[in-house]
């Protein structure tokens, strides 16, 4: 019988606190949150490995390096709202629900979206919800937020997105340009964001969130 206990440490230390991210709630999330319950039964031994897991249908799970690295720079407290865009069936909702107040999870794929929502269930995240929609339109419902992450990558961040973000709030994407990703952090001031380069990552870009085709005659 496989110890994902074990597995959950081994990560922790081999992934995550070599790139810098000693936060507490960030290390007891990791170890604490079951993350191969999170993949499909056919992907639970590859839970811990370095690399993105493939869901299908252009959906990932992000390296545990990245995702760390993106909850270490948004620094999450717990008196915040986060809105987490395409967490497939719900790790990073899960994670990011141990250090905030209320996580809204948006997923457009109706079944990872069932799947999510039992699956934070039952890791007693009471505090995360998944709401079912397009990915670009974010939850605007139960905002606006204070830290917005996104589980995949963009060329561009839709302005739906960008006007669910609190004034002072944070966001954090993974830019893909000529094949090289780099993950940004966002401060929203004033209605406007401004960006800073955090760390290199890499992830597939997500639909609808791609750079539109520019023509020129």
């Amino acid at each position: 019988m496989t110890d994902f206990v074990a597995r959950r440490r081994t990560m922790v230390d081999t992934q995550v606190r070599p790139s810098d991210v000693t936060k507490f709630p960030i290390i007891d999330a990791m170890l604490t949150v079951p993350r191969e319950s999170f993949v499909p039964d056919a992907q639970r031994e590859a839970a811990y490995v370095e690399g993105l897991i493939d869901y299908g249908n252009g959906r990932y799970m992000l390296e545990p390096r990245t995702l760390a690295k993106m909850l270490d720079a948004l620094n999450i407290s717990n008196d915040e709202m986060v809105l987490d865009i395409a967490p497939a069936m719900g790790y990073s909702t899960a994670v990011a629900a141990r250090m905030a107040q209320l996580v809204v999870g948006v997923e457009s794929d109706e079944t990872l979206a069932a799947e999510a929502q039992t699956l934070l269930s039952e890791a007693d995240a009471d505090n995360a919800i998944i709401h079912v929609g397009p990915l670009e339109q974010g939850a605007v419902e139960h905002g606006p937020y204070d830290v917005i992450m996104i589980q995949g990558g963009v060329e561009k961040v839709p302005d739906d997105v960008v006007a669910q973000l609190k004034d002072h709030g944070r966001i954090a994407c993974l830019f893909v340009e000529k094949g090289l990703g780099t993950v940004r952090i966002g401060r929203k001031t004033g209605g406007r964001v401004s960006w800073r380069d955090a760390f290199n990552a890499s992830a597939p870009v997500l639909e609808h969130f791609s750079a539109e085709c520019a023509f020129s005659l």
